[in-house]
């Protein structure tokens, strides 16, 4: 079995998951069947990047959440005024 990988979020240590099913476990439920569809339809050359993305997605970062809420209003605003 894989050790988890570890990664600083809010200056705490956590676990990442870097295998399918404790990946999939980290997931919230309602996420679940779309990485399952992701990880299925996923080729030799794409596996890697395709795990990468949902291990990042399985563990949720606030501060990088906020940053991505703040940019999506800012070009919503940008949009409207254009």
């Amino acid at each position: 079995m894989a050790e988890p990988l570890k990664t600083f979020i809010g200056g705490e240590e956590v676990d990442v998951p870097n295998t399918i099913p404790d990946i999939r476990a980290a997931l919230p439920e309602d996420r679940r069947a779309e990485f399952d569809r992701a990880i299925n339809e996923a080729g030799v050359d794409e596996i890697h990047s395709v795990m990468r993305h949902w291990m990042l997605q399985a563990v949720p970062d606030p501060e990088a959440e906020a940053l991505l809420d703040r940019l999506a209003a800012d070009e919503a605003e940008r949009r409207s005024i254009a």
